[in-house]
């Protein structure tokens, strides 16, 4: 996997922009897991890719991204090659893939 030193990179944190609206004080990071996940495929840097991978270790990236409703083409091709996670037990995909797109877009 390309993240697999996040172990080496244990005081890395999250940046709190991915996470703008919320309110940091109070934020239950396990609770939000898909959100957090979802922010970091999309927006984050390789800092919070290891913090994220600290935090919720392979298997917990691994469901949380499966589960995840939306991703565009580009963070779901990415995150199926890194996570090893076939496309087909992705939601996002399952999704796009039942909501076909108008013929002249």
């Amino acid at each position: 996997m390309y993240f697999d030193n996040y172990k080496e990179y244990p005081d890395a944190k999250i940046n709190p922009s991915l996470l703008w609206e919320f309110n940091l004080a109070d934020f239950d990071f396990q609770q939000m897991r898909e959100v957090v996940v979802q922010r970091v495929v999309e927006r984050g840097w390789p800092k919070d890719w290891y913090a994220a991978l600290n935090l919720y270790g392979k298997e917990g990236m691994t469901t949380a991204i499966k589960a995840l409703p939306y991703l565009n083409d580009r963070d779901m091709n990415f995150v199926s090659v890194i996570f090893e996670i076939p496309l087909s037990e992705m939601k996002c995909y399952e999704r796009k893939r039942s909501h076909p797109a108008h013929w002249n877009s």
